[in-house]
């Protein structure tokens, strides 16, 4: 883990280059499998792929938001029906079990959906005895990657390992007990949002994260 003050990115593909170089051990081996949480881990997960020689595939996770305020997390939704609520957000709001329920009935549509969309009939990689290496754009109070955490610990994988350019303090510290590695390429003090640390933050659509997954298969045919 790298504790930086002035790290910034220019955007997630330049942040995932910089995450590859603290990633390299794990280069060309067949046993690795980098997973990206959609959309915005998939450019960072496409480049850390890239430079480790490894596959490179979608784990769906959605945001649970409070419903007047989207962009605070209550919660989190991962595959497999998994579900991380934030105890601290849904009891200083006195948020209800119906209000909950509505929110992950929702998510839960649209986590279907980009399933179908990124991944076509694909079958999901097998993780089991495999090193997983998970990616996003970054980690401000970590929910979705909680999710996707607890998701994946079912599927058995041998070593699971969370990996971002950019993380608040306190959530990379706490996921040292969470995972079996945590890699943050900065860890600012004045963290305040993901969003502040890259120049380009622009919206990351599904049809950029369909040509990276198909761009690494391309990469990727005849290594396993």
């Amino acid at each position: 883990m790298i504790d930086s003050a002035h790290g910034r990115f220019r955007d997630r593909r330049h942040g995932g280059q910089e995450l590859a170089t603290l990633l390299s051990r794990y280069r060309d081996r067949t046993d690795v499998i980098v997973l990206a949480l959609p959309r915005g881990g998939v450019p960072v997960g496409f480049e850390v792929a890239t430079a480790l020689r490894v596959f490179l595939d979608v784990f769906v996770v959605r945001k649970l938001g409070v419903p007047w305020h989207r962009e605070l997390a209550m919660g989190a939704i991962a595959s497999g029906g998994v579900v991380v609520l934030n105890d601290d957000v849904v009891n200083i709001l006195h948020l209800t079990r119906d209000v909950i329920d509505r929110a992950i009935e929702t998510e839960e549509r649209e986590l279907e959906r980009r399933e179908r969309l990124y991944r076509d009939d694909r079958p999901f990689p097998t993780v089991a005895d495999r090193i997983v290496i998970v990616v996003d754009d970054g980690l401000a109070t970590g929910s979705s990657m909680r999710a996707a955490v607890r998701a994946l610990r079912q599927l058995q994988p041998r070593h699971l390992a969370v990996a971002v350019p950019v993380a608040a303090p306190d959530t990379c510290r706490e996921f040292e007990t969470e995972v079996d590695e945590i890699v943050c390429a900065v860890t600012p003090a004045s963290f305040r949002a993901v969003g502040l640390w890259y120049d380009d933050f622009d919206q990351t659509t599904d049809e950029e994260v369909r040509d990276l997954l198909a761009r690494n298969m391309q990469q990727t045919v005849g290594r396993e």
